[in-house]
C-alpha cells in the first residue's frame, strides 16, 4: 500500500481531505446537526466521486454529535460509493456518537474503525439472540435462580400478569437489568436514554398530550422510519397510535420508564429542551481553587453540583433555542428573575428561589473563569459552549446590585448572525447602493441607529462580502463579536489604555486596505478616521444617532472640519430591527377607514394589512423573529457641497425629502404593506 500522503486542498467548507494509497479520509471540523455542516460533507464526499475515489475513512473525532439528517446523509452516501464498487466507513467515533449508531442500527451498514486500538479493527454489536424464552435469560445471566423462576412462574399463572413485571414488583429483578434481558429476548436495542440521544427536530413529531400518556419518545427518524424509546415495546395499540399520528413506521428501542418521563419533561417544560449539553460540559472546566469564607465554600460546593450545573445548562440551552439575544439574572428580595431578550424585546422565561442565585452565578463564574470570590466589584468574562451541533459564545457581564449579582450574558451564536450582505433584507435600490459604496477604494462608511439596531451584524456582512486574500482588512472592537478568518481583529483594552484612537493609530501603520472601527465615540478618533480615508483607507464605522442625516451633524460637532468630512464621507446607512409577524397566530385583516385616512392611503383601495394573535409560539407577542429597515444617504457632488457649508440637520432634511430619498419609516411601511410586521411595530422602532 502507497503510504504517501496527498494533502488536499481544503475546501470552503469546514472538511479536512487527505488521501494516503487508495483511500480518502474526510475529517469534519464541526457536529453533524446542522444544514451547513452536513451539506458540506455531501459535497466533499460527492467531490471525491467525481475523481473516482470510491473507498472513503470520515474521521468522526470532531463531531460531537449527528442528527437524523446527518445519518440518512451518510446512508446516502454510503450506497451511492456501494454500487460504485466502493464503501464508506467511519472511525473515530465517540461513545455518545457510537450509541446513536447502535441504536438506529447504522452500524449494522457502516462499518466504525475502532482506530484507537487497530487500524483494520471492526467494531461489531453484540450479539441478538432473538426468540429465547425471558426466563431463561434471566437464569443465564445469573439475575435469579431456577427455583425461584419457578415459582414467580406459578405465581404468573395465577394472576395473569407478565413475568418481567411481577418480578420487577417484588424487587427480585431490577428494572435495568430486566430491560436489558429484554432486549435480548426481543432482538431490540437498549438505551439508557440522556441527552444527545434524541433528535429534538424528532421529538416535536409526537405531540406532548399523547406522548406522556404513551410513555413513548421519538428520538430519531430514518427516512421513513421512526424510532421510539419505550419501556413496553410489546404494546402494540401504542405503537400502532404513534404510526397513525407520526405517519411513520415505529420502530420501538427500549429505555427506563423513568428516563421516559424525565425527558419528556425536559423536553416539554420548556426549562430544557434536550435535557443537559449534548456533550459533559464538566469536563472542559478546570475548577482554581480559591482562599473563600465558610459560606461562600458551602454556595461553591451548591454550584458544582449537578442541579445547578443542570440548571445552568439547559437555561443558556432554551435562550438559544429560543433565539434570545441576551440571558438577564436579576436577584431580587423573595425571588432570582430570568429573562431573556428575544427580537429586542425582553421576556420572563423563569424564576430561581433567592437562595439558589449565588449558586448560579458561581458556577457562571467557573465557566467564565472568573474569580468567584469577587462578589464586590463587576467582572466581564467569556463562556463557550457547544449544544446543538454548534459552538456558541456567551459573553459575561456582572454587576453587584442591593440584593447580589446581576448578570447579563450576551448570546453570539454564528448560527444566527448574518455574515452575507445579500441576507441584510434590503431592498433592491439600497442594496445596489450599498455594494456601490462597499467597492469604493477609499472613503469612509457609517453605519447609524441605537444600540441593538443591528449595526455591528451590518459592518461583519460588509467585511465578509469585501474579505479577499489580496486585501489586508484590521478591525478594532470593543469587544471581538465574531471571528473571522483572514481579517486581523483586535481589541479595545481601556484597563491598559488601549483605545479606539490609539489602537488605529498603529493599525494605519499595518499596511491596511480597510479598516473596521466597531465606533466611533470621541473626536480623536473621529479625527483619525477622517484621515485615515482621506490618505487612501475605505474605513467603516458606526455611530449612535437616530437617522442618517444624524451622522452628519454628529461628525461635525464632534469637530471634524466641514471641508475635510465632505471629501472622506462616501455614504452612510442608518437602520433599524423591526419584529415580524408570528406565521403561527398570524391573521388578516382590512385596514379601518380611520387608518386608511390617518396615514393618507387611497380610500378606493382595500388595504390589506396583518398582525399577530398572540400564542406560545411568540411570547403571546404576535411578533417572531425580525427585519430590517433601512435609509441610504449616498454623498455626491451636490450634498458635498452642502455639507462643506455646514448645514443644520434642518437643510439636511429638506435635502432628503427634495431628493426623494425613500426613509427608514418609508421602507417600514413597505413592510407593512407587504404584510411582514405591523404599524404599531414601525411606529415603536422610529418613533414616529
Amino acid at each position: 500500500m502507497d503510504e504517501s500522503r496527498a494533502q488536499d486542498d481544503a475546501p470552503a467548507s469546514e472538511i479536512i481531505s487527505t488521501r494516503i494509497g487508495v483511500m480518502t479520509y474526510l475529517a469534519p471540523k464541526t457536529s453533524l446537526a446542522s444544514t451547513n455542516a452536513i451539506s458540506d460533507l455531501r459535497e466533499a464526499v460527492s467531490a471525491c466521486i467525481s475523481k473516482r475515489e470510491a473507498q472513503i475513512v470520515i474521521n468522526l473525532s470532531s463531531v460531537e454529535y449527528i442528527n437524523s439528517e446527518g445519518l440518512e446523509v451518510l446512508l446516502d452516501m454510503h450506497n451511492q460509493l456501494v454500487r460504485l464498487g466502493g464503501w464508506l466507513k467511519v472511525a473515530q467515533v465517540n461513545n455518545l456518537v457510537r450509541d446513536i449508531f447502535y441504536i438506529t442500527a447504522i452500524d449494522e451498514i457502516i462499518s466504525i474503525i475502532d482506530m484507537a486500538m487497530d487500524g483494520n479493527k471492526i467494531f461489531t454489536r453484540p450479539d441478538r439472540v432473538k426468540g429465547r424464552k425471558l426466563g431463561d435469560i434471566l437464569v443465564e445471566k445469573a439475575l435469579i435462580s431456577q427455583k425461584k423462576l419457578d415459582e414467580i412462574i406459578s405465581l404468573q399463572v395465577k394472576s395473569g400478569k407478565r413475568l418481567g413485571r411481577i418480578l420487577v414488583q417484588k424487587g427480585i429483578v431490577s428494572e435495568r437489568d430486566m430491560m436489558v434481558a429484554l432486549a435480548e429476548q426481543l432482538a431490540m436495542p437498549f438505551v439508557n436514554l440522556r441527552a444527545g440521544l434524541y433528535d429534538p427536530e424528532v421529538v416535536e413529531t409526537l405531540d406532548k398530550e399523547t406522548a406522556t400518556r404513551l410513555s413513548a419518545l421519538p428520538i430519531f427518524r430514518i427516512k421513513d422510519k421512526i424510532l421510539v424509546a419505550t419501556s413496553d415495546p410489546q404494546a402494540l395499540h401504542n405503537l400502532n397510535e404513534i404510526e397513525e399520528r407520526t405517519g411513520f413506521r415505529v420502530s420501538p428501542v427500549l429505555a427506563l420508564e423513568e428516563n421516559i418521563i424525565k425527558s419528556l419533561n425536559e423536553v416539554n417544560s420548556g426549562n430544557d429542551l434536550t435535557s443537559n449539553l449534548i456533550f459533559d460540559v464538566e469536563d472542559d472546566f478546570e475548577v482554581v481553587d480559591t482562599n473563600v469564607t465558610t459560606d461562600q465554600i458551602s454556595i461553591d460546593e451548591l454550584a458544582a453540583g449537578s442541579p445547578v450545573i443542570n440548571m445552568v445548562n439547559s437555561l443558556i440551552q432554551r435562550a438559544i433555542h429560543d433565539k434570545a439575544s441576551d440571558i438577564h439574572i436579576e436577584p431580587s428580595r423573595n425571588k432570582s428573575r430570568i429573562r431573556f431578550r428575544i427580537d429586542g424585546l425582553l421576556y420572563e422565561a423563569m424564576t430561581v428561589k433567592p437562595e439558589l442565585h449565588p449558586a448560579v452565578i458561581s458556577r457562571l463564574k467557573v465557566m467564565a473563569n472568573l474569580d468567584i470570590s469577587e462578589r464586590r466589584l463587576p467582572q466581564d468574562g467569556r463562556i463557550q459552549v457547544y449544544t446543538q451541533g454548534r459552538e456558541v459564545d456567551l459573553r459575561f457581564s456582572s454587576l453587584p446590585g442591593l440584593h447580589g449579582e446581576k448578570v447579563v450574558l450576551r448570546v453570539l451564536d454564528k448560527n444566527q448572525s448574518i455574515l452575507d450582505v445579500n441576507k441584510l433584507g434590503m431592498s433592491t435600490s439600497n442594496m445596489d447602493l450599498y455594494l456601490k459604496m462597499l467597492k469604493r477604494t477609499h472613503g469612509l462608511i457609517l453605519v447609524t441607529g441605537p444600540t441593538g439596531s443591528g449595526k455591528t451584524t451590518s459592518l461583519y456582512a460588509a467585511l465578509s462580502y469585501l474579505n479577499s486574500i489580496e486585501k489586508n482588512i484590521v478591525t478594532i472592537e470593543d469587544p471581538v463579536e465574531y471571528q473571522m478568518d483572514i481579517i486581523n481583529q483586535n481589541e479595545v483594552r481601556a484597563g491598559i489604555g488601549l483605545s479606539f484612537a490609539k489602537i488605529l493609530k498603529h493599525v494605519l501603520r499595518q499596511d491596511p486596505d480597510i479598516v473596521m472601527v466597531g465606533e466611533i465615540r470621541e473626536q480623536e478618533t473621529a479625527e483619525i478616521a477622517v484621515q485615515a480615508a482621506l490618505t487612501g483607507h475605505l474605513v467603516l464605522s458606526t455611530l449612535h444617532t437616530n437617522d442618517s442625516v444624524g451622522a452628519v451633524t454628529r461628525m461635525i460637532d464632534m469637530g471634524i472640519e466641514p471641508y475635510l468630512l465632505s471629501s472622506a464621507l462616501v455614504g452612510v446607512l442608518a437602520q433599524r430591527l423591526i419584529r415580524t409577524i408570528c406565521p403561527a397566530c398570524r391573521t388578516n385583516f382590512l385596514a379601518p377607514p380611520e387608518m386608511v385616512e390617518r396615514y393618507g392611503w387611497e380610500k378606493d383601495q382595500k388595504i390589506r394589512l396583518a398582525r399577530g394573535r398572540g400564542c406560545p409560539e411568540c411570547y403571546d407577542s404576535g411578533y417572531k423573529g425580525r427585519a430590517s429597515i433601512h435609509e441610504m444617504l449616498e454623498v455626491d457632488s451636490d450634498l458635498q457641497k452642502l455639507i462643506m457649508a455646514n448645514p443644520s440637520r434642518d437643510v439636511l432634511s429638506d435635502y432628503i425629502t427634495r431628493r426623494g430619498i425613500k426613509t427608514l419609516y418609508d421602507d417600514g411601511m413597505v413592510h407593512v404593506h407587504d404584510g411582514d410586521t405591523t404599524i404599531e411595530e414601525i411606529s415603536r422602532v422610529i418613533n414616529c
